[in-house]
Order: structure tokens, then sequence, then C-alpha cells
């Protein structure tokens, strides 16, 4: 980078503003406070057909104080994280406090549960990288796909590479912090036959760039992705089984994981109210998070309440085992906080897995989803309505690519008609999951 982010430093001066903000609001007449901050620094470059289109530079910083007083609560942020500002904010949100109807489930998790674990996760790897080099990345990445016969054009390639350091504390005395980083590289290219266009791209993502895929497999495999799609036309419509590609599995995982969170329950806006011990799955199904998984995307020893974080399983033999919940949503729901404040870290699967080969021949006659359109999910009756494109397969095989058709069905539905998980398993984000092959679902082509 042309900046150099000195980690160190930053996170020295973001805990030396957490602990002032809590000293300040203590003397200000706060019973109770908690401070989050934080500071970005990353570097991302764009080129198009061979040319560099963009370069951005990026710095985002930010300080949030929420302060007690009796039940009543306030919240104020700046984006400046100097003395006068943290001064300034912690006023704001004592104004606030002081103006607020009264919630009997505000206020800090219980000093019991605050984390006392608080080892290094190998989730910080800065990359020294310089412009030039990482336009020369992104060069290399969309010339690769360029290059494979058939490709028409490219929209792009793009490279981002980024680190920074959070910072949470309370006034029961904790104080966490943690530096971290990630880096992507992505292109997107066209295709074009006598049927029209087709475009399709292929990313990779790490903690630590030399575990990133070398920039000419990410544009050659774009290319192929994007060349599959040729010739697509509209599927017959009518119920049959689906397969979900790896990357949309993480999706219905996304569903089930939002319909179960303490903010859409206490709601009552999630189709999975009171439902504790319900079966789901199949038996053979059960899912879990592993929060202090070194080096994993999400690793965090401590959630955005200070809640020491702790492997736990929402999905226990196709049953729903727990729900998602921070101090505030367990308090409103009567239960106890799982350290979920912030959401789930670390999606992890355990099931019997099988090849996509295998998948396939098991469907014998329906569609395979590479990719979904629109927002077409009812998270309160899991109604679910998809525009979707893929490949159309008969006898367990592939037979030709598919597009401008929807699928249709319900999630609690779709969750209890998993009838099989892939190996193809897809690592490069929070969620690790291989495809996922429903029984039925209604598809709408031609």
């Amino acid at each position: 980078m042309t900046q150099a982010f000195d980690a160190a430093a930053q996170q020295a001066l973001l805990e030396s503003r957490a602990r002032m903000a809590l000293d300040l609001a203590r003397q200000l007449g706060a019973e109770a406070c908690e401070v989050g901050a934080s500071v970005d620094q990353g570097v991302g470059v764009s080129v198009r057909e061979g040319e560099v289109e963009t370069v951005e530079l990026s710095r985002d910083q930010g300080i949030a104080v929420t302060v007690y007083v009796g039940q009543r609560k306030g919240s104020a942020s700046s984006s400046d994280a100097g003395e006068a500002s943290v001064r300034a904010v912690v006023e704001k949100a004592l104004a606030i406090a002081r103006h607020t109807g009264e919630d009997p489930a505000s206020g800090l998790a219980e000093a019991a549960l605050m984390a006392t674990e608080l080892p290094d996760l190998d989730v910080h790897h800065p990359w020294p990288l310089s412009i030039d080099e990482a336009t020369e990345l992104a060069l290399r990445c969309e010339a690769a796909g360029r290059g494979v016969t058939g490709i028409k054009s490219s929209d792009g390639a793009s490279l981002s590479s980024g680190e920074g350091v959070r910072v949470y504390a309370n006034s029961h005395g904790f104080l966490g912090s943690q530096r971290g980083s990630r880096h992507s590289l992505s292109c997107l290219l066209i295709a074009e036959d006598e049927n029209g266009m087709q475009r399709d791209y292929d990313y990779t993502s790490a903690r630590d760039p030399r575990d990133l895929l070398a920039a000419e497999a990410v544009g050659e495999s774009a290319a192929q992705h994007t060349l599959s799609r040729l010739g697509g036309r509209r599927p017959a419509t009518g119920r049959m089984p689906v397969l979900f590609d790896p990357t949309l599995a993480s999706g219905l995982v996304g569903h089930l994981m939002s319909a179960i969170a303490g903010g859409a329950l206490f709601r009552e806006a999630s189709f999975l109210c009171d439902r504790l011990g319900d079966p789901l799955f199949p038996e053979w199904f059960s899912l879990g998070e592993r929060p202090m998984e070194v080096g994993a995307m999400a690793s965090s020893p401590f959630d955005n309440d200070g809640v020491q974080t702790r492997d736990n399983v929402f999905i226990r033999d196709g049953r729903l085992a727990s729900y998602m919940l921070s101090a505030y949503s367990a308090r409103r729901l009567g239960l106890q906080t799982t350290g979920n404040a912030g959401g789930a870290r670390n999606l992890r699967i355990s099931a019997p897995l099988e090849s996509r080969e295998a998948l396939l021949e098991r469907m014998g006659r329906g569609v395979l989803v590479t990719e979904l359109m629109g927002q077409g999910v009812n998270g309160v009756t899991g109604d679910y309505s998809r525009g979707a494109a893929g490949f159309w397969v008969e006898d367990g095989k592939i037979q030709h690519p598919v597009e401008e058709f929807t699928i249709a069905g319900n999630l609690e539905t779709m969750f209890q008609g998993l009838v099989g998980v892939g190996s193809d398993t897809d690592t490069r984000g929070s969620i690790h999951t291989g495809s996922w092959l429903i029984d039925e679902m209604m598809v709408a082509g031609g």
C-alpha cells in the first residue's frame, strides 16, 4: 500500500479512546457504558480490457458509544476518534438516554459472561502490496480469462486488500481488541454466440494472501464459467429436484440463521418462532459454529457484547437445538445469550458428503442452479421464490444451460426435503458448505 498501516499503533490509540469514553461516561452520570471503535485501511484496483479503470485507497474509522441510565439507553457515534469528538459523542449519548423510554431488556451483558480467553486467532496477515503490484495481478487475472478461446470481452478484474483493528470495551472492565485482514481477486467475463451474450465470474478470497488462488487460475475459471452458459434456454415447468451450487447453498444457511436470530424471534417476524427442539432437517444433518477456529474468516474470541464466544450447535441431528442470541434479544425472549451479538461465526455442516456427480445421479431429472436473482424470500412465512439460471439435468447428467426461470418453495419444506450435501465445499466465506440437493421445488420455465 502507498501508506503504511501501523496496526499496533492504531490498536493502542483505539484502546485509549475507548477507556477515555468509559471514564467520561462515568464522570457524567452514566450507570453503564459500552464502546466500539474500529479503523480499516485498504486498496482496491479494477481493470477492464487491459486498462486500469479505478484505483481506490480507503480509510474508514469510527467510534460508537452506548450509555445506560437506569433502563434508558442512548447511543451516538462519530467517524472522528479525536479526544474532542469522543467527548462530544459521550455527551450526545447521555442526552439521548435521558429522553428515551425505559426498556427492561436494555443493559450490558452480565459481567460473568465477559470473555477471558483472548488468544491470537491468526486472522491478521497484512499484504505489503504497491499499487503497481496490485494492478499487475488484476491485469494478469483478466488477461488469462480473455485469452481463453470464446471469450468476447471483459467486464473487468478487481483486486482488493485491506486490514483493520476493532476494539470493544465496557464498564464491566472488559476490553477486547482484534486485528484482521481480508484480500480478494475477482474476474467477470463476457462470451457471445448466436443466442446472445452471457457473463459470469469467479473469485478468490482469504485472510492470508498466500492462500489466494493464482491470478491466472481465477481468470481461466471465470472464462470456463462464462462459456458454460452459452446456449441457455428455458427449462420445462414442473415440480422437480433442485441442486443448489455451494455458493447458493450458503445462502440457504443464511436464511436459516436469519430465522433463528433473536431480533426476528422477539419481533415474531420468523417462521421459526417457538420451534426449539422441532425437526427441521433430516436426522443426518447438523449445523454449528466454530468462532475460535484459527485463521478462519469470521473468528473472534468475543462477540459484540464482549461475551466469550463458544462452539454452538444450532441444528443437532436435524432438530433446532439453539437460537442465535445476543444479550438483549435473550432478555426479550427470557433466555440466555448464546454469544452471538453480531451474528454467527464460522458456520460448519456435519453430514455425510457426496460428490456432485453422485448428487446429479440421485437427482435424475431436474435443474442445477448456479445463479439466483431477486429478493423473494419471506422470513415470516418461509416462502421462497427466486429468479434463477443454471443447467438442465437429465438421466443424472448435465445436458445444457438454462436461464430465465424461477424456483419456488417454502424454506421449511426445502430444509426437510434436503436429500444430500456435496463434498464440493466452498471455503471462501464464513459459511462452509457443498452443494445442496432438495427433493422437490416448483420450477417455472418456458
